[in-house]
């Protein structure tokens, strides 16, 4: 790894507590619905499949993500662990968000994650599934952009 880049703690191998807090801390960066931002926690030859769409690298993570969140507005994103081991996190998530139609969807996935020394995510792959739901039927509803810390959890909501 190039000397450039900078560690992004929690380095594996990870335990409950580590992979409580790298899983929080990459909700937070997606619901702030910044590429760029979002993209700084992947090595630059990360390897991504999202739904049945392959990537590499931080130019096309940033160019997926900017036509992401021009059609998936509203969004608000939980991730929780699922298991982790070493340097590999696995997590299961649900986001909630409002097309360019006006239709709600609540999404519903499995990422499996691996790290490289740094704490970059070397490799993300993303099983997602979409649900419609009607507005009043919506579970993720915050203020601001990152969730509280009182929020509750998937487990609480019964996702």
């Amino acid at each position: 790894m190039s000397s450039e880049i900078e560690p992004r703690p929690p380095l594996p191998p990870f335990d409950a507590e580590s992979a409580a807090l790298k899983a929080r801390m990459a909700e937070n960066a997606w619901n702030t619905k910044d590429p760029t931002k979002v993209s700084l926690a992947y090595t630059p030859d990360s390897v991504w499949r999202n739904r049945a769409e392959f990537l590499r690298g931080r130019d096309q993570i940033i160019t997926f993500l900017k036509k992401k969140w021009e059609h998936e507005t509203e969004y608000r994103l939980i991730k929780e662990v699922w298991a982790y081991e070493a340097n590999r996190i696995a997590v299961r998530f649900v986001y909630e968000w409002q097309d360019n139609s006006g239709q709600w969807i609540r999404s519903h996935g499995n990422e499996n994650w691996e790290f490289d020394e740094n704490g970059l995510m070397a490799q993300r792959h993303a099983s997602i599934n979409d649900v419609l739901i009607d507005e009043s039927e919506r579970k993720l509803i915050w203020e601001g952009q990152l969730r509280p810390d009182d929020f509750p959890s998937l487990t609480e909501l019964n996702l």
